[in-house]
């Protein structure tokens, strides 16, 4: 995506490209044989789900051709994580390599760790207490019910009278893969009417794949998990700059 002239351009390849991801399940496909993958367009050529799909389509609410539509369809499918984790902007990660990004992103942390030696904001901590908790063996627990993005503000405090900048917060989560988004959905009146765009729901990752699985790669070092992952772009792409990859991925962890 890129902005010409003051307009909104979408970069993809033609109707009759035989290369072209026609369906949301294609691109689960092709995202768990790459590994992971931003959904727009960036500084590395071709690694983006805009660049393989038709750009007439975005945005026009047909579900089987709009690929805005597909992010949603795929996020409840729950096949991979959907979030924003590649310089604060939409995309995926294959549930094989989501505990690298885990291990990089959280250094090694779970969310109570970080919090203990002082590494997380109060802001933070008032949403993952809302999402995530602890009972008595120990073990991770996870809200019952679906809790809409706008519910979660509330709840944890954010608003004109309450805590601040809500969805940096959010999106610093996602970042560091201690939330995804897995489903959305509309916002109901006192009538039981469905109004206005569809919200986000957010989960702990855990809550979905399972703690072992998110946490299979805390034995490795965070900056291994990091060279794992930059080393995995360089071979899909290889013309891609480093600071490139470091843009989208992040920049190594200190040893």
């Amino acid at each position: 995506m890129a902005v010409e002239d003051g307009m909104w351009i979408m970069r993809g390849l033609s109707w009759d490209d035989p290369y072209r991801i026609r369906t949301w399940q294609e691109l689960v496909n092709w995202i768990n044989e790459i590994g992971f993958l931003p959904l727009f367009a960036n500084d590395i050529r071709g690694f983006s789900a805009e660049e393989h799909v038709s750009p007439d389509y975005w945005w026009t609410g047909i579900r089987d051709e709009d690929p805005w539509e597909w992010r949603e369809i795929i996020a409840s499918s729950r096949q991979v994580a959907y979030g924003k984790f590649f310089d604060k902007k939409a995309g995926f990660i294959s549930v094989d390599w989501l505990p690298y990004f885990a291990n990089f992103r959280r250094e090694g942390y779970d969310f109570d760790a970080r919090w203990e030696d002082g590494h997380a904001s109060m802001r933070e901590k008032k949403i993952m207490d809302i999402l995530t908790g602890t009972d008595e063996d120990g073990d991770m627990t996870f809200p019952d019910d679906e809790i809409l993005s706008t519910d979660l503000k509330k709840m944890a405090g954010f608003g004109k009278k309450g805590e601040k900048n809500y969805p940096g917060i959010i999106t610093g989560l996602q970042m560091q893969t201690y939330l995804v988004i897995t489903d959305f959905h509309r916002r109901v009146n006192k009538r039981g009417e469905q109004y206005g765009m569809p919200v986000s729901v957010m989960l702990a990752p855990e809550a979905v794949w399972g703690y072992e699985k998110v946490t299979s790669a805390y034995d490795e070092s965070p900056a291994g998990s990091w060279k794992r992952i930059a080393d995995h772009v360089k071979d899909q792409y290889p013309d891609a700059d480093q600071k490139a990859i470091e843009k989208l991925i992040g920049k190594c962890p200190e040893k």
